[in-house]
């Protein structure tokens, strides 16, 4: 049976939460712009609630959840710690993208954090400025209220045919975009030194048709983390299909 309700963070931020299935807990992080109304993990959730408990949530920002200002990546860690806490105080934790480095900071302190599966997390490079100021580029376009011009920048490396594609769910990925500076923060907070704290066992995937950038950002976190392994899946770009990541995922959870 699928529940839906809320679970409030320590700041307050009330998370709204969606539950499937029965079995081992799974809490499933999304991506940049990833929510209820524009789904990245929850085709996954439903494929896996066949095993396992499968949390999803709106991050803070989005969708059905409030937020809380001013806005600290330790503030959401503790939003996943308050959802894993819903779900029974542990769990195998699910990432994809900016979600995976989210799942990482989470794991970096524990969390009750079982085991992590982190779907192309991407890194760049410690102290980058051109990171940081692309940061600041997004920060102004949403503190101006330019909303779209925010999305089209943040997701301006896809290209002007996937961008065109995309044109009939700006709505929905403009009502989030403020959380796009969060995304970028949490990018800079995960570093090569907080990768080499993160003790939990860890999967590392990516896809085969990925850009050479995602593939190796997932083989050079997978090398940084003190007990991971890494695999490729077939795939497109940036995204496996569920028919195939769903049993990797789950033989990695269910593992002694």
């Amino acid at each position: 049976m699928d529940v839906s309700g809320t679970v409030r963070s320590s700041d307050g931020t009330v998370l709204a939460y969606e539950r499937v299935g029965s079995g081992p807990a799974l809490v499933l992080v999304d991506p940049a712009l990833g929510y209820r109304d524009f789904d990245n993990v929850r085709g996954l959730g439903k494929w896996l609630a066949d095993e396992f408990t499968v949390f999803t949530y709106d991050r803070r920002g989005r969708g059905g959840s409030s937020d809380t200002l001013p806005y600290t990546v330790q503030r959401e860690v503790d939003d996943l710690a308050a959802v894993i806490a819903q779900a029974g105080g542990n769990a195998c934790v699910y990432g994809f993208s900016s979600g995976a480095l989210l799942a990482l900071q989470a794991g970096a302190v524990g969390s009750g954090i079982e085991k992590l599966v982190l779907m192309e997390p991407p890194i760049g490079a410690d102290d980058d400025p051109d990171d940081a100021a692309f940061t600041a580029e997004i920060a102004e376009l949403v503190a101006t209220d330019r909303r779209r011009e925010a999305v089209e920048r943040f997701l301006g490396d896809l290209g002007p045919e996937v961008l065109a594609g995309l044109q009939e769910s700006m709505p929905v990925l403009e009502a989030v975009a403020p959380t796009l500076v969060y995304d970028c923060l949490i990018s800079h907070a995960t570093t090569t030194a907080l990768l080499a704290t993160v003790a939990t066992p860890t999967l590392v995937l990516d896809s085969q048709g990925s850009s050479d950038d995602l593939t190796g950002w997932a083989a050079d976190i997978a090398a940084a983390l003190p007990n991971a392994r890494h695999r490729s899946l077939p795939g497109g770009w940036h995204g496996v299909p569920v028919e195939t990541l769903g049993p990797v995922v789950a033989e990695f959870c269910r593992a002694g």
